[in-house]
């Protein structure tokens, strides 16, 4: 489980690489392929909603039973999550209002691009060097594969409907090189 974690954070930052090329396109006043910033937004939305909140809410209710002071840290990292998703669903807003042609200001739609993109790697980091040590240090096999079971039923299957569901993407992942942790 903790491997699949880390293997997860690995294709965000991939995610992330792709938009912040499209962000960085924008910056300097081209337009980017917005079909493929469509689809990574999509994804990452549907992973979310998906996978990642199941696993959020299951893992922080069994750390907090096994240590009750990690509730402060796990409920900040659902907030700060929560507040991605936020940002996350005001990009695709803005995206579907440049795919159907209507006026975007594309200096602040790369601005918010930028703001996401700094937030969800923060987040990727607090996970990484908070949450990730406490999991190490107070779960066992036998409790992470409990926590594999408690997800629910379509998590997994989720993650495979998901690489069917963007081919363009991951094409696009393909040639992203590995980003730097």
């Amino acid at each position: 489980m903790l491997t699949q974690l880390r293997q997860d954070h690995a294709n965000m930052a991939r995610m992330l690489h792709v938009l912040q090329l499209k962000q960085k396109t924008l910056s300097a006043g081209e337009r980017p392929n917005f079909q493929l910033v469509r689809e990574v937004v999509d994804y990452i939305l549907d992973y979310m909603e998906g996978f990642t909140q199941p696993l959020e809410r299951v893992l922080a209710e069994r750390l907090q039973a096994k240590q009750p002071d990690c509730q402060v840290l796990t409920e900040r990292l659902s907030c700060d999550y929560q507040a991605l998703r936020r940002q996350l669903k005001r990009l695709s807003n803005d995206i579907d209002m440049v795919l159907m042609d209507a006026v975007v200001p594309m200096d602040r739609f790369a601005d918010d691009l930028k703001a996401y993109l700094d937030a969800h790697r923060a987040y990727l980091r607090d996970e990484r060097e908070l949450l990730f040590p406490l999991i190490r240090e107070h779960f066992d096999d036998d409790d992470l594969d409990q926590l594999a079971e408690a997800l629910p039923e379509g998590a997994a299957a989720e993650l495979e409907r998901l690489q069917q569901a963007y081919p363009e993407l991951y094409a696009e992942l393909k040639e992203a090189p590995e980003p730097a942790t």
